[in-house]
């Protein structure tokens, strides 16, 4: 297969499993929002960390079919999402508190933010050099 089609069905099942992160994410953040009542930036930053470890594992897994140490690569994300995180966090409470957004608006357009970002991070960074070495 030529690398232009592996990268287009790279990219299609990355696409997809960050749709399933995403409803996980949607859908954790309502319930710690609407049902707990926390605050929007601590609804964001829980349903944010649940959404990264099912994205993380999934890609890994399917999308980049890496060998490559499970804990370095995490490492390497969680270093990712050591700036991303803080980031997106402050911006969500200004957002919402401040600005007075409305929180599901704030939240969807970081995920593609998020969509974006990760997806360069984990091609090019995490994954890079192990990209298709799992045994299939």
């Amino acid at each position: 297969m030529d690398n232009r089609k592996k990268e287009l069905i790279r990219s299609l099942k990355f696409t997809l499993f960050s749709l399933s992160a995403g409803l996980i994410q949607i859908a954790s953040y309502a319930l710690f929002l609407e049902v707990l009542k926390l605050p929007e930036w601590v609804s964001y930053l829980i349903s944010l960390i649940l959404s990264v470890l099912w994205n993380f594992t999934l890609n890994r897994k399917f999308t980049f079919q890496s060998a490559s140490n499970v804990p370095v690569a995490m490492l390497k994300v969680a270093g990712f999402y050591l700036v991303f995180t803080p980031l997106s966090t402050w911006w969500t409470k200004v957002l919402t508190e401040d600005y007075l957004w409305n929180a599901y608006v704030v939240q969807i357009g970081t995920m593609l933010i998020n969509f974006v970002t990760e997806y360069l991070f984990q091609r090019f960074v995490v994954f890079g050099k192990s990209l298709d070495t799992a045994k299939k």
